[in-house]
This record gives C-alpha cells, structure tokens and sequence, in this order.
C-alpha cells in the first residue's frame, strides 16, 4: 500500500469511527502529514484523552493498525487501557485489564510489561467488596499482584504489588474469620474451626491473628475437646498478652487444666 493510499484509509476509518453524527464528522479531519505519522497520529490523540476518551482512542487505535511494530504502538495500547481504566466503572475495569493483557502478549520485553500488569491488579482491586461479602475480586486482584513479584521482581512495582497483596490477604482474613465467628455464635464448631484454622496456614500475617487463636480455641473448648483448645489459648497469652481476649485464654486454660484432671480421674 503506498503511503497516500494508507493516509487515506486512516482518513476514511476515523471518520466512520466519528460518524455518530455527521457534523461532528466532517469537523473531524486529518492531514495527510499527521495520518501518515505514527507521533503525529498519536499526539493528535493524546489531547482527547481528557476531554474526549472515545475519540481519543479512535486515535490511538489507527496507530496501533498502521504502525503496529512502532514505539508509538506501544504507548497507543497503554493509551487506550489507561482510558479505560480511567472510566471507573465495572464494565470499563474488564475492558483496561483486557487491553493491559494484549499489551503484554504483544509487547512481554516492553519496559512498561510490568506496570501493565499492576494496573490489572488495580482493575480488581479496585472493585473489592468489604470482607463478610464476595470476596472474588479480591482473590482475583491477589494473584495478578503476584505475578508482579514472580514475572518482574526488580521493577518498581514490585513494592506497591507487595502493598496491596498485603492489603488483599487481610481481606481474606478478615473474611475468613467473618465467617468463623458466625459459625461460632451458631455453635456450628466443626466449621468454625475449619475456617479459622485457614486462616493461621493461608493467611499467618493477619493482623487479627489474637481473636483468631481464642475464637479457635474456644471452638474447641465448648466442643468439648478442651485438650485441644490449650496450644492456642496458650499461643495468645504468650504472643499477645495484652490482647483484649488474653485473660479470657488465661480463664479458659484454667478450666482446661481443671477439665484433664477430672477426666484423668
């Protein structure tokens, strides 16, 4: 194709891309020097951005089509996710994480290859739910922050990766116990102690790790298996002994100890 007759099909598709209305249409033009230049094609998109993100995209996606191998392909395909993803909204994170996922496929030596796959991160992460609700966004957003660490452990974004997979395994947590101590109350021991107890082998950072041993260990002790109870109310009186819920532990160790003794009897 020679350059006139690829200047005017990019002519020809951005102005179907505007078509919507005819008068913004024929307001829309693109000179010949900008169309047959892939800086030019995506400065030109890089004003509408802000005021104008469909427009700016049409943009960008005519240097992707017509400069696909260029430097500014790559900057055009970040352009187009961060447009996205700058929308806010549900439908718009699934089109930025989709789009930051082609980039990579595309482009996996770009420099940039890591920061696209943070923001997938973000795209999730931005939509979690408190903990007690679905908690599918967040296990989502934890393991694309984890391929942060694993695919590009010396970028920058290893640190804020490492941030909010912190942040997304104390949700976890916290949803965890949630659940546990709502089978607590509903004497449902078995599985408050299973959910509980995930929670000490997934999750051993949580902040709330003092109620996870004495809701677990009072689990078992009002299940009738007080032998069992004593390594974690133990645990939490020596780790955590100025925790709210140690001289619960320290009564309950007490009634234990008394509870093996009258059944050794």
């Amino acid at each position: 194709m020679t350059i006139m007759n690829r200047t005017t099909a990019i002519i020809l598709t951005v102005l179907i891309g505007f078509g919507g209305c005819s008068c913004r249409a024929k307001k829309t033009t693109i000179s010949p020097e900008v169309a047959s230049s892939d800086e030019a094609l995506y400065k030109e998109g890089e004003k509408y951005l802000k005021k104008d993100r469909e427009k700016a995209r049409l943009y960008m996606q005519q240097v992707i089509d017509s400069f696909p191998k260029s430097f500014y392909a790559q900057r055009a395909m970040l352009a187009i996710a961060d447009s996205y993803f700058a929308e806010g909204d549900e439908g718009n994170m699934i089109l930025a994480a989709a789009e930051y996922r082609e980039f990579i496929a595309r482009f996996p030596p770009s420099p940039s290859a890591p920061y696209a796959q943070y923001r997938i991160g973000l795209c999730f992460y931005d939509k979690v739910l408190n903990p007690g609700r679905d908690q599918q966004k967040t296990i989502q957003a934890l393991a694309e922050f984890k391929k942060v660490i694993l695919t590009y452990p010396l970028s920058e974004e290893t640190k804020p990766a490492r941030d909010k997979i912190k942040d997304c395994e104390e949700r976890l947590a916290e949803h965890l116990f949630t659940i546990g101590l709502h089978y607590y109350r509903m004497i449902a021991f078995k599985a408050s102690t299973s959910r509980l107890t995930e929670i000490l082998t997934s999750y051993p950072m949580y902040s709330g790790m003092d109620k996870v041993y004495f809701y677990l260990g009072d689990s078992y002790f009002k299940w009738g298996k007080a032998d069992q109870s004593i390594p974690y109310f133990t645990k939490l009186v020596s780790d955590y002994p100025k925790s709210k819920y140690a001289p619960k532990a320290q009564d309950r160790l007490k009634e234990a100890a008394a509870a093996q003794k009258t059944a050794k009897k």
